[in-house]
């Protein structure tokens, strides 16, 4: 068999800032500057890692970032009275709201809060609702950066029988509904699954979000799928068995490098498209 496609996400995250750059040029002749405000609540330090990267993203494209830090100590009411101000603000055009919050705060409910218009991070259950219905335009940014990757390097999902392995609201859930919407024919496996390396085994397309290292046994993999790994663990370690895998695939995402450059620039994207929205009001 011949050696498998490595799906580079770092080129594919290249491609979609480049043509960002355009857009946020355009928009700034217009006297219109995208701005994406982050908000972080306490001192975790890989969320304000997380909070700091996007930040620099943003600024290297041009679009503006608002940091908003509140104390740990902060109220569910005190944040979604912050949301909701970032809300009223016209000149923000994407709110993000940095998981995790610390555990006495209502998350959902502070999720709820963001405005349909600028929840460009895809975490509300009203995009979520349009997103399954085919039209919602900020899906979560990491099953939005999978489908990119299949675009950009044109790997068919119509007809393919994809397993997405894992269903978690951000995630798991989005992206099954995604390649449904584009027509794969997609199973959804999870903790309660049984014969999950059965299922695997079927699969034309794997996407891997379980949250567990080196979880996909290169054993369950058919010959020529393609495998996509969101997962990112401890010691840059996807939830695929990369080099077992690699040998059966005929495309795949390693880790890092692969579907993480592509979330953020799908960050970047949506906070572009809310602000040319803004644009034409």
């Amino acid at each position: 068999m011949n050696q498998p496609l490595v799906l580079d996400g770092l080129k594919v995250a290249d491609d979609v800032k480049a043509k960002l750059q355009v857009r946020v040029h355009n928009l700034k002749e217009k006297e219109i500057t995208p701005c994406l405000a982050t908000v972080l609540v306490g001192d975790d330090p890989s969320s304000a890692t997380y909070v700091k990267m996007k930040g620099n993203a943003c600024e290297k494209l041009g679009i503006q970032s608002k940091r908003i830090h509140l104390p740990s100590e902060t109220t569910t009411e005190e944040l979604i009275q912050c949301i909701q101000e970032l809300n009223s603000d016209s000149l923000v055009d994407g709110i993000l709201l940095q998981h995790p919050v610390p555990a006495h705060i209502d998350e959902r409910a502070a999720f709820e809060a963001i405005s349909i218009e600028k929840d460009v991070d895809g975490v509300t259950s009203f995009g979520y609702g349009q997103l399954a219905f085919g039209f919602g335009k900020y899906p979560c940014c990491t099953p939005a950066a999978i489908m990119a990757i299949l675009d950009y390097y044109d790997l068919p999902m119509e007809g393919k029988h994809a397993v997405v392995v894992g269903r978690s609201p951000i995630l798991g859930k989005p992206v099954s509904v995604m390649l449904l919407n584009r027509d794969a024919t997609v199973t959804t496996c999870h903790s309660k699954t049984q014969n999950l390396a059965d299922l695997v085994s079927q699969a034309d397309i794997v996407v891997a979000a379980v949250g567990k290292p080196n979880f996909i046994q290169g054993a369950w993999i058919k010959a020529g799928a393609v495998i996509l790994d969101a997962g990112y663990n401890p010691g840059n370690i996807g939830d695929v068995d990369y080099e077992a895998c690699y040998t059966k695939a005929s495309a795949i995402t390693p880790v890092p490098g692969g579907v993480g450059p592509v979330t953020i620039s799908m960050l970047l994207k949506h906070t572009v498209d809310s602000a040319e929205l803004r644009a034409k009001k």
